[in-house]
């Protein structure tokens, strides 16, 4: 990919890592990755947060695209979007092999001058 189309893509996707660059949301996707669906009370549930301070964590986490609730009954159920997960290790990748050329090109330049 070129590195205008790279650029533009990680551009695109700073607000997925910026939401998983705090360890309270970071916690909250590690929590709803066993794939059932969980509701704030059970999301709070042995945290030292509030269930105001842990909605509010999700719904930055869903504007990010991560994770989506919907209505169950007289509850808000939340899950992952794991679409934008596998995206987001997708990009990681991408910025892996960079590095990886990156790297590979440094060790031919130190090897070719010594």
């Amino acid at each position: 990919m070129p590195a205008k189309g790279l650029s533009a893509e990680l551009s695109a996707s700073a607000p997925v890592f910026a939401a998983l660059g705090d360890v309270t949301r970071l916690r909250l996707v590690a929590r709803l990755s066993g794939g059932q669906p969980h509701s704030i009370t059970q999301l709070s549930a042995g945290s030292a947060l509030t269930r105001q301070a842990i909605t509010k964590h999700l719904h930055v986490l869903s504007e990010a695209g991560l994770v989506r609730g919907h209505r169950q009954g007289r509850e808000q159920m939340w899950e992952l979007n794991l679409r934008e997960i596998q995206e987001a290790r997708r990009r990681l990748d991408l910025i892996a092999q960079q590095w990886d050329g990156a790297l590979a090109r440094l060790k031919l330049m130190v090897e070719e001058d010594g």
